[in-house]
């Protein structure tokens, strides 16, 4: 009798502590960033080819594990001559360091479906921790039956923290690239 309460009792651990696996719907997700430009004006863009997963054993994301790739050769600001340039070894130089990928080393929650999410970020061959908010939107099902939940990642990064410093300075002062980016990624997951 023991020996089955024991098996039991891990079974119900086990079931308790089983995880899931989400995947980025990519054509319902955004990796969007935004960047000043000659000091008066903003510039956005976004990446158009990334995949990852989150790994969870909580519904609410709460103990989400991420990882994220982004493709580099997927930029996309609207103007082919300026995606051109940030492909070069001026800025991403994307023959050398073809991906951006993201590592999470903690979440915490705090409020309202509020999160904080620390991480490493690999861009440029640098390596950085950062912290970003991210908010919980839900968790549904589909009209086919699929489950599908909601974060959206905010957060901020100076790009000249990994080694992206080309710039110049405009005949009435300022640098005509801001430094500080803007990131803000809406995603969209599916339940594997």
């Amino acid at each position: 009798m023991k020996k089955i309460s024991l098996i039991i009792a891990i079974f119900s651990a086990v079931l308790t502590n089983a995880q899931d696996t989400w995947v980025f719907d990519a054509s319902h997700s955004t990796v969007g960033f935004s960047i000043n430009h000659m000091v008066i004006s903003e510039i956005d863009g976004q990446f158009n080819s990334f995949e990852g997963t989150i790994i969870s054993s909580e519904d609410d994301l709460s103990d989400a594990k991420i990882n994220f790739s982004i493709s580099v050769a997927s930029i996309d600001t609207s103007n082919e001559k300026r995606d051109g340039h940030l492909l070069a070894a001026d800025f991403f130089d994307e023959v050398n360091h073809p991906k951006i990928n993201f590592e999470s080393t903690s979440i915490s929650k705090n409020s309202n479906g509020n999160y904080t999410l620390v991480g490493n970020l690999f861009m440029h061959g640098v390596t950085k921790e950062v912290t970003l908010d991210m908010k919980y939107g839900g968790t549904i099902k589909d009209p086919w039956g699929n489950t599908k939940a909601g974060i959206k990642i905010t957060g901020n990064l100076n790009r000249t923290d990994y080694g992206l410093n080309y710039n110049s300075v405009m005949e009435a002062g300022g640098l005509m690239i801001g430094e500080d980016i803007e990131i803000t990624c809406k995603m969209e997951l599916a339940k594997k």
